[in-house]
């Protein structure tokens, strides 16, 4: 409770300082190293609370299950995260946040409950939609396989 209380004091100072100083609500600038951090650090709370407090069963997967998330990923995703998931879009760079290669260590930190709870809800404010009503969880499961995939590929340099 007191690491809560302390990130939500951390996000009001920083909102204040935010908005006391020139804030660009545009999204063509790249954002400044604190206003990342601070949005990163409370992102990686919320999610990281989220995925424990709703947890869903991984179900065993095989090789089908790589395919699977792979021909997903080709028709959900690489419209903005680029057909080899490594390489976004001029769609996905002009997003705020930009989109990241899901071959980053960014990326690939998360836990794959996390990832899951990333894809099935999406995260406001951002370009990344909740895929939970559109597919079911097996199928998002297959995607977070595929993205671990590309784990031990080298991200391209966009």
């Amino acid at each position: 409770m007191k690491i809560a209380i302390s990130i939500l004091l951390l996000l009001l100072v920083a909102g204040a300082i935010l908005f006391a100083t020139e804030f660009n609500l545009s999204a063509n600038p790249e954002p400044t190293r604190l206003e990342a951090r601070i949005a990163t650090m409370g992102k990686h709370w919320f999610v990281s609370r989220s995925a424990r407090q709703h947890p869903v069963t991984e179900p065993s997967g095989g090789p089908s299950s790589l395919d699977s998330g792979g021909m997903t990923f080709n028709g959900d995703c690489a419209f903005c995260h680029g057909q080899d998931g490594k390489s976004p879009t001029d769609v996905g760079m002009a997003m705020y946040p930009r989109v990241p290669s899901l071959a980053s260590p960014e990326v690939q930190q998360w836990s794959d409950a996390e990832l899951f709870w990333i894809i099935r809800n999406g995260n406001r404010f951002t370009g990344m939609g909740a895929f939970g009503k559109t597919l079911s969880d097996e199928q998002i499961w297959d995607l977070v396989r595929f993205v671990r995939s590309l784990r031990d590929a080298a991200p391209a340099g966009k």
